[in-house]
């Protein structure tokens, strides 16, 4: 288990308790009501910690390497029944972008979305989930597949960005973001977007059209990054903190602004601390919102799916 820097007081008691269980074990004392002490404790501390962490708190737990990706989403969702498809008909296949179609309960879905790695040799064959401009055509090619054969599209967001190349600049990567944009406006099914860890400027809005667009509690929603913000702002990176607050990227920030529909909760300590409760919110979060969007005939749904992107900014003074 890793902890981040503000979790260091549950460090601490946790490595208590493990000492704890040990002495139990290994002699004939009766340790159970020193555990059961320091369990409370473990449980009060968390609470504590959770209760109001800064916008780069949520930031780093956004990106915490024991935290599920979208590939983990995805097979918890679909039980198995996820079909990956590859390629965009003309580069190559992006292994920072999956995509493929896969079932929840009965109902079928395309799943699109970033992959990063966990190690070190997965990140980089995931090019820590930085897409090229041939992973934003092959995930528009699949949702068209989708939109072809009335398939409603899940697109899951976690990238820091798209990949910033120059080889990925040669093969026109701000084209290829803008072209899924403006497609995405126009695609006869149903949309639903969900930023699951980090969702960094076009690399995450290339994805992110859609009827609702929903995060998870502890995730971030920005076009820039809190340490780019800060090397730009202040020619330095140790501004981060203060370039998380200004930036307003997180999730009840981007709810009060009206640019996301909904918050996911997580478990207490964030997603990787309870994968199972966190897939089941998501998988709920999914079937609501596909049984309200089903419900809209398709001419409702694009013109509302238009309206939402296009008020967003516009504010009354």
């Amino acid at each position: 288990m890793e902890y981040l820097d503000f979790e260091a007081p549950l460090k601490e008691l946790e490595e208590q308790l493990k000492e704890c269980k040990v002495i139990g074990d290994k002699s004939e004392i009766d340790v159970s009501e020193t555990c059961k002490k320091l369990l409370y404790k473990i449980e009060t501390t968390k609470k504590e910690i959770y209760k109001n962490i800064t916008p780069w708190q949520r930031v780093q737990l956004s990106r915490h390497p024991s935290r599920p990706y979208t590939l983990d989403y995805i097979n918890a969702l679909t039980n198995g029944s996820f079909l990956e498809l590859h390629g965009d008909r003309n580069i190559s296949d992006d292994k920072a972008m999956i995509g493929g179609f896969g079932k929840i309960d009965n109902q079928s879905f395309l799943f699109v979305g970033q992959q990063k790695g966990f190690n070190t040799k997965t990140r980089q064959y995931r090019n820590f989930g930085m897409a090229n401009p041939e992973g934003y055509r092959k995930a528009l090619r699949l949702m068209k597949s989708a939109e072809k054969f009335e398939i409603p599209i899940v697109t899951l967001i976690d990238t820091p960005g798209a990949y910033p190349g120059m080889e990925a600049e040669e093969r026109g990567q701000g084209e290829a973001i803008a072209r899924n944009i403006f497609e995405m406006f126009n695609l006869r099914t149903q949309i639903i977007s969900i930023v699951i860890g980090e969702g960094a400027s076009g690399g995450a809005l290339g994805i992110a059209i859609g009827d609702h667009v929903m995060m998870l509690e502890n995730t971030w929603y920005s076009v820039i990054s809190p340490e780019s913000c800060s090397s730009i702002l202040w020619r330095s990176w140790d501004y981060k903190e203060k370039a998380a607050e200004s930036l307003k990227l997180t999730p009840s920030d981007m709810k009060k602004n009206r640019l996301i529909d909904k918050i996911i909760n997580e478990p207490l300590g964030g997603a990787h601390s309870d994968r199972e409760k966190i897939f089941k919110s998501v998988k709920k979060a999914i079937l609501s919102s596909y049984d309200d969007l089903s419900k809209k005939n398709m001419d409702q749904l694009i013109s509302d799916r238009m309206n939402k992107f296009i008020s967003m900014g516009v504010f009354e003074g």
